[in-house]
């Protein structure tokens, strides 16, 4: 993670925007000519996003408003794809050396989601940064993007209220850390399109995750409901 400057806020961020195409016949793993993903931002979240991505074959962009910290994420980076390949946990068909090869950073959001056709928000859960966030890609995409974010508690009709681009819009909240769980659960808002939803679990698949649609949206979602739940069981019997 890092500290990033919205505003006059100081928080600890993990942001990512990715892009993508719908998949074609080409087996996972192999490279997936002219489609981009984009994470913004280069915490340890977005970074294991960006090798989920790569280890699907797609092209990966990753931005931070940092220049630095994007240089130490592709380092970071390389090296854990390096030290999963020698113990065998590496993902994808794909050595590590291809799958870094293509990872690489930019300097501007613009940059990042310029080709874009899914972006992935990874940012701490305050819901004011967030909804920055959104507004700003939301003047940036078109009619084809898919806004997704990875929060873990936040609804839907909150995050994207007053967003030109609602029916693109998704929550895809994997578990934590995204590149060794692979559950991912996509929870829409109100007005999301079903092809949003359906891109959205396609582009889950294709990178190696199990997606669980949630038909709409609840409070906690359904993961952190059955999590705490059983967490709450587990406290009780070490009692």
């Amino acid at each position: 993670h890092k500290l990033a400057d919205y505003g006059d806020q100081r928080l600890r961020t993990n942001a990512r925007v990715s892009g993508w195409t719908d998949v074609g016949p080409a087996g996972r793993g192999q490279p997936q000519a002219g489609r981009k993903e984009a994470p913004v931002g280069s915490g340890l979240i977005g970074q294991s996003w960006a090798m989920l991505f790569a280890s699907g074959g797609f092209k990966v962009k990753l931005y931070d408003i940092e220049p630095q910290q994007v240089t130490n994420a592709l380092e970071k980076i390389r090296k854990e794809m390096k030290f999963l390949e020698q113990s065998g946990s590496l993902k994808g068909s794909l050595s590590a050396e291809e799958q870094g090869s293509l990872i690489s950073g930019c300097l501007t959001i613009q940059a990042a989601a310029e080709g874009a056709m899914h972006i992935q928000e990874c940012v701490p859960e305050n819901l004011e940064l967030k909804k920055k966030i959104f507004a700003q890609l939301d003047q940036i995409i078109d009619d084809k993007v898919v806004l997704s974010s990875s929060t873990s508690c936040l609804l839907p009709s909150s995050l994207f209220a007053g967003l030109v681009h609602t029916k693109q819009c998704i929550v895809a909240h994997p578990v934590n850390p995204p590149y060794h769980v692979p559950l991912v659960e996509l929870v829409p808002h109100p007005e999301t399109a079903p092809a949003t939803v359906d891109r959205t679990y396609a582009l889950m698949r294709k990178i190696g995750q199990s997606p669980v649609r949630v038909m709409k949206e609840i409070d906690g979602f359904a993961l952190n409901r059955l999590q705490y739940a059983v967490i709450s069981e587990a406290w009780r019997l070490v009692e």
